[in-house]
Order: structure tokens, then sequence, then C-alpha cells
């Protein structure tokens, strides 16, 4: 397929606008990308795909996503709407709790069904590629269950699915106060279980007072790193327990929440190329205070990638380019760091180095938007503007 009269942004240098662009897409990746005038004679047979100047951009990705999940929690939406915190919702036996009891009662396949509608909401703001968590099983057949669940996506969706274990989610009720037994007993089997079924791509834990230490947490990412397996962590989002900087002390791909990162976690996560995964859904949702020091990360150097958090009691959210636009307006992010942040940055903070930039030889996963400017992305509240996708090559629904 040849796409032609497009205004690229190829995100290699910033946005890399090119107007009146084209596209050869050979198979599954890009062959060549550039400006109309200079396209090469050998592509101009190619079956033609008129763009008529829309805005072509690489597919979107979410690097950070809870889609697998049974039941909903819209009751403790309005608890914290009526005065109650996050953590006393969590600590009451709500909040993820809540979510573990209703999905160790569904089976893979309901796990599945309820999933597919989410991500359909996921692939029309965008997304090509998704990475989607475990953790709301908290035993190791029940964490296992997602895993196999999220894997599914991918062979029911025209998208890329990731999947991240994260059994050290929160402690259920069953492990009470023994939290260095969890790990023992629960989330190092289960992680040994689901690498020899082929289930992970990544680990990730919740370094949170209602959940996991650093220390408690060492034995986990030793163990992932001895097994080749790359870590992440859900950091300093509602207090500063240094995880940031445990995690990148582990050459960890990302770091995700961050409202309350220090200048020790931003240094050390610039030093160990660590993402910075900004979730403005759960800030929004949380009705928190707290911004990400985005200024002194950029500052740093530190990449920052942009995800939706989709979960179903801090982040409902189902829009990659409504979480841009909150992004931009809720934490300062211009329009250009938070397409970055859902094209190169998260592809790097899902350590994919095929995709999130228009390149030859990288995949062929694109987007072409009913928009002049990619800074339409951002400003548009959750409007997508989408026109069509192209996923692995091939215009898709």
């Amino acid at each position: 397929m040849l796409l032609t009269h497009a205004t690229l942004a190829t995100m290699t240098d910033g946005y890399g606008l090119i107007p009146d662009a084209a596209v050869a897409l050979d198979g599954d990746r890009i062959a060549w990308a550039g400006p109309m005038a200079d396209l090469p004679a050998g592509h101009r047979k190619l079956p033609e795909h008129d763009c008529a100047g829309r805005l072509v951009t690489p597919g979107l990705i979410d690097c950070h996503t809870h889609a697998v999940f049974a039941g909903h929690r819209a009751v403790e939406f309005e608890l914290r709407l009526n005065g109650a915190s996050y953590e006393e919702v969590a600590r009451a036996g709500g909040g993820i709790l809540s979510t573990v009891t209703a999905t160790r009662a569904a089976s893979e396949d309901e796990l599945l069904a309820r999933a597919l509608p989410r991500v359909d909401q996921l692939i029309a703001s965008g997304a090509t590629t998704i990475e989607v968590k475990s953790g709301y099983g908290l035993t190791v057949a029940d964490e296992l269950k997602m895993l196999r669940a999220a894997r599914r996506i991918g062979q029911s969706r025209p998208a890329t699915v990731r999947t991240t274990h994260l059994a050290a989610h929160a402690i259920p009720p069953e492990y009470k106060g023994r939290a260095t037994a969890y790990i023992a007993e629960v989330a190092l089997p289960s992680l040994h279980a689901a690498h020899a079924e082929g289930l992970v791509d990544a680990v990730d834990a919740f370094c949170e007072g209602i959940a996991f230490s650093v220390e408690e947490l060492r034995p986990l990412f030793a163990e992932a790193r001895s097994l080749g397996v790359p870590v992440k962590l859900h950091a300093e989002q509602l207090s500063d327990l240094g995880g940031a900087a445990f995690a990148a002390g582990h050459g960890a791909l990302s770091a995700d929440h961050l409202e309350y990162l220090s200048p020790e976690g931003i240094a050390a996560m610039a030093r160990a190329g660590t993402v910075a995964v900004i979730l403005p859904g759960a800030f929004y949702t949380l009705r928190e205070s707290q911004v990400p020091p985005i200024a002194a990360m950029r500052a740093a150097g530190v990449p920052m990638a942009v995800a939706t958090d989709l979960n179903p009691g801090s982040s409902p959210l189902a829009s990659l380019t409504l979480a841009m636009n909150m992004a931009c307006t809720l934490f300062r992010l211009t329009p250009e760091e938070a397409l970055l942040g859902t094209t190169a940055h998260a592809a790097r903070a899902l350590r994919m180095t095929d995709r999130g930039r228009i390149e030859p030889g990288l995949r062929a996963d694109l987007c072409i938007w009913d928009a002049d400017h990619p800074a339409e992305l951002s400003y548009r509240i959750g409007a997508t503007a989408l026109h069509q996708r192209i996923y692995g090559g091939r215009l898709v629904a």
C-alpha cells in the first residue's frame, strides 16, 4: 500500500512534521516515508490510498492498563465524592480488593468477554498496542487466569497486547499483615508459573503504604531479573516511599504515577533511562492536588509517556486522546510531549523498539486522523477524530 497526500507526524524529532507526504508499506513494515516529491519510482506502482491531506501518526500505544477485571466500583466513586479518601476506601475493604472478589468469581472466558468492549474503546481512540496487567486475582490460579485472558485479547482484536504480571498489586485479606509471606507464597510462584507458560512480558508492583514497601518487593524484582523479565513499578502515587529510585536501580522500564516523586527519584530515573508514565485519569478521578513534577522531569531529560491507567476504581478511562488532553490541561505537558508520550516514549516504556515512530523498517501501525495538525489530538476533549487505523500494514476498523 502507498499512502499519499498525508500530513505526516513521524515523531522522530518532536512532531517530525512532513506536509504533503507519502508512506510506502511493504507487508507489515514501513518501506519508505517522506515528501511526495521525493517518492522513489519503485514505490509509485503500489496500490494508492489518498489521505487527502489528513494527519497520519504512528499507531497510539497505551502502556499502562488494567483492562481485564470483573465488576465495577461506581459505589466507591460516590463514596469518594461524599468525602472518603482512596486510602480510606481501600482500608475498609473496598478499592482493589473489591475488584479482586469479583475477578476471582469470573471465569477466563467471562473476563475476556468483559475486557473486549473496553479494548474496543481504546482501539476507537487510535490504540494499536495495549499493555494489560494482572493484579486482581491475588492467587496463583487467578493471576494466571487474568494473564491468559489478556493474551487472548490480542487474538480477538487487531491490536498487539503486552502482558504484565502484577500479583504484587495488593495484599488479599487472607494475608493481611503478612506481606512478606504473600510475596513468597503467591507473587513468586505465580511469576514462575506465568513465565513458564509464556504469559509475562514484564513484572510490575504497587509500592505504597496500602500495598508493598521497597523491602518487601526486593525478592520479586530480584527474581524477575534472574528470569530475564524487565520490571516496572507503580510508584509515588500517594506518598514518597522511594519506589522510583528503587525501580530505576533495577533498570526498570518505567515508573508510573509519580505525583510525589522526589528530586532523588528523578535523578535515578534519568541515570537509568527509566520512562515516567504519567496517568492523569487517576489524578482526575481521585481529585488529587499533588501534580507530578513535570518541569523537573523535563529538565532532567526523563522521557514521559502518557497512558489511560484503565481500571475500575481510580481511572475508568478508555480513551488515549482524552488522556492526552488531560495530561496537557492538568499537568501542563505540551501537545507534542503528549503525542510523544503515546507513541515513541510509550513504546520505550514497553521495550518495543519496532514501533512508535514512522521510519523505514518499523512496524506499519498507523493512524489516519480527520485533523490538520497533531496538536488537535490533545486539544479536542475526547473527540478522537480518528478516520482509519492501519494495523500491521492493513486497513482495519
